[in-house]
């Protein structure tokens, strides 16, 4: 069994950036809702309880049963995680007289206490709370503080067992990776094996093992995560894979021909299917984005059953399902309300007796590209900016017709090519163009014009969940307008989005 750290969530915003700064120590860990903690064995190495939106002195607040952890297993509290185990130990937990958020330095550290071993004298942290520790239980001993937080940290004599008040998993505590290398390799004694390469090695065996002679088929998008589930698959049971890959008329120009070459030059056995016309007359003169979604989402599903009942004896459907996807179905709250049906192309129906395979459900999307890249996949598929299921119909705000596609697939081309010849690309999370439902009167030659409208987006991120607009150069941004008004037909007029996420969404439908 792979060494495992688990990490219960209680709902922070942060708990799956704990989980991704410790699988960056090469230390596999996994989320379980607070009141989900599943049976532990001895592959799991210790125990970190996330931070909460919710006061330890709330009527409803998470209380998790830690019978069987405690003294059991190492453990560590963050933020509300140390509030609790302070609060239940018999400590005094009250609402702060000066609230700490943000930027805040350590003063005191204890370095006797294995937790703090090597963190610098007044090291950066980040804190993010409410409440505060007033008093510690008799067996609790404090090991850090801050201007004005007396108890930043502490530790309970006789078991190991920390808590400390600010959060070691943002970029702004500057020494935070340095206080989990102390907490998951020294104390809980890992020893750091999860690696991409023993990824690959232990999930083709498990693949070779769990599917042995079986037929599966996938649906290729030419993203990241369907092209890297697609290639561990090949490698477990080569051509009884079978791959499918629709053009539904809403790719990025040329992406079609050019993705689908690469592909058969990985080996993949893959089929590719054109389907453009059979989308665009589904699309024509819907404008409701969710519609559009929908009729995108269905069609995929009727084409991609039609080519899969043309293969004889499939038993599986294989999924690039990552890691996000499954603790969103499992959150501390149930599953969002809305989640977004761009996200997935379509989902498997009903009739489709298959099983379902998900090689990399247990990845983070960083973790997906490092897999690509040991397995020595082209770089501009593992590298690809994120593209949505339902592709350019979601960035043609209005309905969809053969001339706007052509439109916009001209626009993006020269956009994220430019990026590309300035080496922007990969500076950026995601990057793409709109086509807007407004005209604008301009001036070409000695004539007016009254043509399109495209806004460019580029944001930063590292999950998709929050994201800011890109400060992208001016003299790129001049360029690139510029190209775009004088090469595509019907377009007199470029705008660039400043939005960040929240308050507006990456994709503007």
């Amino acid at each position: 069994m792979q060494e495992t750290i688990l990490i219960l969530d209680f709902g922070s915003q942060y708990t799956q950036l704990i989980a991704r700064r410790v699988r960056e120590l090469n230390v596999y860990c996994e989320i379980y809702p607070y009141n989900k903690i599943p049976a532990l064995d001895t592959h799991v190495k210790g125990v970190i309880l996330s931070g909460s939106p919710f006061s330890v002195r709330d009527k409803n607040a998470p209380i998790p049963d830690l019978s069987g952890i405690r003294g059991s297993y190492p453990l560590l509290g963050v933020c509300y995680g140390a509030q609790h185990l302070a609060q239940t130990g018999g400590g005094e937990v009250l609402p702060s007289k000066i609230r700490e958020y943000g930027r805040a330095n350590l003063g005191y550290i204890d370095r006797s206490c294995p937790l703090m071993e090597g963190l610098s004298d007044g090291t950066q942290v980040w804190m993010s709370h409410g409440d505060t520790i007033l008093h510690l239980p008799e067996n609790f001993k404090k090991i850090t503080s801050t201007a004005s937080v007396e108890v930043a940290g502490f530790r309970i004599e006789g078991e190991n067992t920390y808590g400390i008040q600010f959060h070691p998993e943002v970029y702004h505590t500057t020494e935070g990776k340095k206080l989990l290398e102390n907490f998951v390799v020294n104390i809980c004694g890992c020893t750091r094996d999860w690696t991409p390469d023993s990824f690959i090695e232990t999930t083709v065996a498990k693949l070779k093992e769990k599917l042995q002679n079986d037929k599966v088929v996938l649906g290729l998008s030419g993203g990241v995560d369907s092209s890297v589930a697609a290639v561990l698959l090949d490698r477990a049971i080569g051509k009884n894979l079978y791959c499918i890959f629709v053009d539904n008329g809403l790719l990025r120009k040329n992406e079609f021909k050019d993705v689908l070459h690469s592909y058969k030059d990985m080996g993949l056995n893959v089929k590719g299917v054109d389907a453009a016309e059979q989308f665009l007359e589904a699309l024509k003169g819907v404008e409701d984005p969710e519609a559009k979604r929908k009729i995108i989402g269905n069609k995929f599903i009727e084409i991609f059953d039609h080519e899969a009942h043309l293969i004889e004896d499939v038993k599986w459907l294989a999924q690039g399902t990552i890691y996000p996807d499954v603790i969103e179905s499992v959150s501390v709250n149930g599953p969002s309300a809305t989640i977004k049906s761009h996200h997935n192309v379509g989902g498997l129906p009903d009739f489709m007796k298959l099983k379902v395979v998900e090689p990399l459900n247990s990845l983070f999307k960083d973790e997906v590209r490092r897999i690509g890249r040991a397995l020595g996949m082209p770089g501009f598929i593992i590298g690809r900016h994120p593209f949505p299921g339902p592709g350019l119909g979601i960035r043609i705000i209005s309905d969809v017709t053969p001339e706007r596609v052509r439109v916009l697939q001209e626009v993006d081309h020269i956009y994220i090519n430019t990026m590309k010849e300035m080496g922007l690309y990969d500076k950026v999370w995601q990057a793409f163009a709109v086509l807007l439902p407004v005209q604008s009167v301009g001036v070409m030659g000695d004539e007016r014009t009254y043509e399109n409208v495209v806004a460019l987006r580029a944001v930063g991120s590292t999950d998709g969940m929050t994201a800011d607009w890109s400060q992208l150069p001016y003299e790129f941004l001049s360029r690139v307008s510029s190209e775009i008004i004088n090469k595509v037909q019907g377009v007199n007029r470029v705008v660039y989005d400043i939005s960040s996420k929240p308050p507006a969404t990456i994709e503007w439908e």
